[in-house]
């Protein structure tokens, strides 16, 4: 079987003067090169691009999946932390009102859980759907792993009771809700 330069010079498609210059400047190529070093060829150096590529998007990917993996064991311990932590808002007849997302929400509550709403004792949570009371201490856990995750944490005073209030005198009505 004749090479292709050798069909194609039969067919008359290519002249010996073309096939014997192209014969001398891979010569001279080869003669340029240092011993031991190839010269790659367009198709190895696509595929080594492609390689490449392929590799620094499965790098991304993977540090996507991993960040959404982080995410949802993030979510997990906090769902955890307010199912163990929360208390039992049932009976509550007071109403408590705070905003979520630009809208005016309601829980019930008794008085006692509404002092300490106020007071920065209790923080209200979102999760799943629905809106928790836990205590203070596991509002900053939550608030460690998710900031978002609670709505209501009223900061603390130094000394809850006001010694110099200047309406201490006075008496509130029982009836008086602000």
């Amino acid at each position: 079987m004749a090479s292709l330069q050798d069909q194609l010079m039969k067919a008359g498609l290519a002249d010996e003067k073309k096939a014997n210059a192209i014969k001398k400047e891979k010569h001279k190529q080869r003669k340029q090169q240092p011993k031991g070093t190839v010269q790659p060829n367009e198709t190895q150096i696509r595929a080594q691009q492609s390689r490449a590529e392929k590799a620094d998007r499965d790098r991304k990917l993977n540090l996507e999946r991993q960040q959404a993996a982080e995410r949802k064991a993030v979510q997990a311990q906090i769902r955890q932390l307010v199912q163990t932590n929360r208390l039992d808002r049932r009976g509550g007849e007071t109403a408590y009102q705070f905003v979520h997302d630009k809208k005016i929400k309601k829980i019930y509550v008794d008085e006692t859980m509404l002092d300490q709403l106020s007071r920065g004792r209790l923080a209200v949570v979102y999760i799943n759907e629905a809106y928790e009371l836990v205590a203070e201490g596991v509002a900053r856990k939550i608030m460690d792993r998710d900031p978002t995750a609670v709505l209501v944490l009223h900061e603390r005073q130094k000394d809850d009771e006001a010694t110099d209030d200047p309406y201490a005198d006075y008496e509130i009505p029982d009836d008086l809700m602000w």
